[in-house]
């Protein structure tokens, strides 16, 4: 089986959703997930915090300069990641289009380099 990137993106300048559909959502990720496990395809996942969170480190001649922020400003941002093992791609996406569902967000599927 081959390795897929989900990658869920978030709308920047908007707060946190409201709690009770939040937590609907939580709940149907959290099926996805353990329906992911059931079926031997699940390999990690978790939510990132928000950019302003992150640190850039970007080769400067000899040096590494260390910046705070994202490294890319946008309109929507990296929120959580998962990867899994899908036999192909149509099984990557019935994964990936079940997230979308759940989340109600833009959802992005990859596959990993040097597989199959």
């Amino acid at each position: 089986m081959k390795q897929y990137l989900i990658s869920m993106y978030q709308p920047a300048g908007q707060g946190r959703p409201d709690p009770e559909f939040l937590a609907g959502v939580m709940r149907e990720v959290e099926a996805i997930g353990r329906d992911l496990r059931e079926a031997g395809c699940w390999v990690f996942g978790n939510g990132l915090h928000d950019p302003q969170t992150a640190t850039v480190l970007r080769l400067a001649g000899d040096e590494v300069l260390v910046t705070d922020g994202p490294f890319a400003e946008g309109k929507e941002y990296l929120g959580g990641v998962t990867i899994i093992r899908a036999p192909d791609l149509d099984a990557a996406l019935d994964w990936g289009r079940r997230y979308a569902l759940a989340t109600t967000l833009p959802i992005e599927v990859r596959p990993f380099q040097g597989e199959g």
